[in-house]
């Protein structure tokens, strides 16, 4: 950016977060088309658990096979097309079987079972089985993709990262894919999901909604952050030792961090939808899952070190309270803003000040996916 260039942007137009046509666009392609977390890899530790998630157009079913790999498979029968699950999680024995003529699934999604026609010469099993979808587990999440030709995964969810931390180095010290959950929280925002993200990527509401988050952060209160500047984190309070509700510090460093972590706070968004926290003993991260063009459906892990979530007298209450209280009252304000961007005071949109910026980057991406300029 020039001296000669405006640090104002505007917005999105009020219809990107309302109309019905436009979120089934960018269901298509973005949720479709992009690499999208799912979950986490743990929630389905054992042979035939499994997740039944809502991705773009599709329902995905996500199962720990007998060889313990993870799979996602459409939820839809080959036969007839029913839907297989309706649970959004659970745990299968040995197959996956179709309520409707009792066509059944390997936990592969090869089928195994069909009645009276499987032994048909003319039959082949081999084309009816259950559709498969690129899948990969990173950092301990699950990522899906339904298109056809998925594009390089690495390309996509690296690039915020090396892009905040100027390379990975930082980002592999908190090992994140090695942490357990010690809480979950879901939450269902009436809201549009960019609202969400938009919401989360900048703090210059953070003075007038979160006075808690800004007794930890004080830099928050002036909505600048980090500045945008890569690699470089929010200092701790004065009188603030940890990331708790008290300020007090109660759990020891992550493995493969240093003092020089101890009180600093790294926030950024691994597109399209996982939103991450990193302080220095545990890890925060939102997982946003539209459900429609004004609805979103937010889960939030609290990560913390494997040995310290096993002890029998774990307790992450003081941690969880901090981002908990933050995250109701972003919800309040996101939702806010749902309600007033059908004005027409908001038709043509908004404008971005200079301290919420580096959400043009996220809008682009929007726009860039939709093919509009």
């Amino acid at each position: 950016m020039t001296s000669t260039e405006t640090h104002f942007y505007p917005t999105l137009p009020g219809r990107y977060y309302y109309e019905p046509e436009l979120y089934a666009q960018e269901q298509q392609k973005i949720f479709s088309e992009m690499w999208v977390c799912v979950g986490r890899a743990d929630d389905i530790a054992e042979s035939g658990q499994f997740l039944n998630v809502q991705v773009g157009a599709e329902s995905v079913l996500v199962v720990r096979g007998r060889d313990g790999l993870v799979r996602g498979m459409l939820n839809v029968c080959r036969h007839r097309g029913a839907r297989l699950c309706t649970e959004e999680h659970g745990q299968l024995r040995n197959s996956i079987q179709c309520k409707y003529h009792a066509w059944t699934y390997a936990l592969d999604g090869t089928l195994i079972g069909a009645p009276n026609v499987l032994n048909d010469q003319q039959f082949e099993r081999a084309e009816f089985g259950l559709w498969q979808v690129a899948t990969k587990i990173w950092e301990g999440l699950i990522w899906v993709n339904l298109s056809d030709e998925p594009g390089d995964f690495f390309a996509q969810v690296q690039a915020p990262i090396s892009k905040r931390f100027k390379g990975m180095h930082t980002w592999e010290r908190w090992r994140v894919g090695e942490l357990k959950v010690g809480r979950r929280i879901e939450y269902s925002v009436k809201a549009n999901w960019k609202l969400v993200v938009e919401n989360f990527m900048e703090c210059y509401h953070c003075g007038p909604m979160h006075p808690e988050l800004c007794r930890l952060l004080p830099d928050f209160r002036n909505g600048n952050s980090y500045q945008g500047k890569p690699g470089v984190g929010t200092t701790f309070g004065q009188d603030v030792e940890g990331f708790t509700i008290t300020g007090r510090k109660v759990r020891e460093r992550l493995p493969g961090l240093t003092a020089d972590d101890d009180r600093l706070y790294f926030g950024l968004v691994v597109w399209p939808n996982v939103l991450v926290s990193l302080v220095s003993d545990h890890v925060i991260l939102h997982t946003a899952l539209p459900v429609g063009p004004e609805e979103t459906r937010v889960i939030c892990d609290w990560l913390f070190a494997a040995d310290e979530v096993a002890r029998p007298e774990f307790d992450p209450s003081d941690a969880v309270e901090v981002f908990d209280i933050t995250n109701k009252q972003d919800w309040e304000v996101c939702e806010l803003t749902q309600a007033g961007v059908r004005s027409k005071a908001f038709a043509r949109g908004g404008i971005f000040v200079p301290a919420e910026h580096h959400i043009v980057d996220f809008n682009a991406l929007v726009r860039e996916r939709l093919g509009i300029d």
